[in-house]
């Protein structure tokens, strides 16, 4: 019996894409098919992938178009019903695929699944248990950096998933166009499960581990990894947040701002803030059309939490796609 489809975004993975395609062939579960979206790798990625065996399918997008881009046209061409996004800096315990699609199999209104993703240098520590979202527009992974303990090994639910390591149902991702591309890269995964979540569908947790490297290919891109956060952070907040809650996010905005001035990085803040300006009215209006059109509101979707000081921590910048 084969599972759901798997699909890697590829940038300049060559160095650890052998472990991550080795640890997808190794599933007790076996996908129903690997495809690998290449963004226009120069460091032999397309090489290693012509030689490998088994095979994967193999899309060459000829040139870095993002991971939300590259995620999509990986969804669009696979034939499963259920796709897992996978990043090359990625190892999957081998009962990974089979957990995740027993939990979809469990809760059929959930269209998502997260996984608890560990520190592939030190797996006592998680890298990500379930994403939040706050009120005051800090995207929020569960656990980063703190000890694995029992309460990360409990199933849940969560607002979104990592998409360093998911699992979607593909009907309605493609329902709601998937991952949003003017994202690029970070935070799209955020973005996209809050649509789901507004559109009736749940995301759920199930502890199956994924250890992640870090790293990746973000120090490539071609603005700092805090202005691309900036950017989105704001393109997520017009989007989706109500008025009302404008005190909560510029409590956090100003407390960012002001721990990249300390950090002698408030030139790369500024840059993705000044960078999210074009996009404004397009937001502003589409999140009319999204309340118009849902059928959970935004008050639970993203429900109260309690405000936090770590208003330097991003903890959604520390995971690298395959841009």
């Amino acid at each position: 019996m084969s599972g759901p489809a798997v699909v890697i975004p590829n940038w300049n993975g060559r160095e650890i894409l052998g472990a991550c395609l080795d640890s997808v062939a190794a599933q007790t579960l076996a996908p129903a098919e690997v495809i690998v979206v290449d963004n226009g790798s120069t460091d032999g990625s397309l090489e290693l992938l012509a030689a490998r065996e088994p095979p994967v399918t193999v899309i060459e997008m000829g040139r870095n178009t993002g991971f939300a881009v590259a995620a999509n046209r990986g969804i669009e061409a696979a034939s499963a019903g259920l796709v897992a996004l996978v990043n090359t800096d990625v190892v999957l315990e081998p009962n990974w695929l089979e957990r995740m699609e027993r939990t979809l199999d469990e809760h059929p209104g959930a269209a998502s699944v997260a996984c608890k993703m560990v520190d592939q240098h030190d797996p006592a520590v998680v890298w990500d248990a379930g994403d939040f979202l706050r009120r005051d527009g800090q995207a929020e992974q569960r656990g980063r950096g703190e000890p694995d303990r029992p309460e990360f090994d409990v199933p849940g639910e969560a607002v979104s998933a990592c998409a360093g390591a998911a699992l979607y149902r593909r009907a309605p991702v493609l329902e709601l166009g998937g991952f949003d591309e003017r994202f690029f890269v970070y935070l799209e995964d955020v973005d996209l499960g809050l649509r789901l979540r507004l559109g009736g569908w749940s995301c759920r947790y199930e502890p199956a581990v994924a250890a992640h490297a870090g790293g990746g290919s973000s120090g490539q891109l071609e603005r700092p990894m805090l202005a691309w956060v900036e950017r989105n952070t704001l393109l997520l907040l017009w989007k989706f947040f109500p008025l009302r809650w404008a005190p909560l996010v510029a409590y956090r905005q100003l407390g960012w701002a002001w721990h990249a001035l300390l950090e002698r990085r408030l030139g790369e803040h500024l840059e993705g803030a000044l960078a999210a300006l074009p996009l404004m009215p397009a937001m502003l209006r589409e999140r009319r059309a999204l309340r118009r059109g849902a059928r959970v509101p935004i008050e639970t979707a993203v429900p109260p939490r309690p405000i936090t000081r770590r208003g330097a921590e991003r903890a959604r910048a520390s995971a690298p796609r395959g841009a």
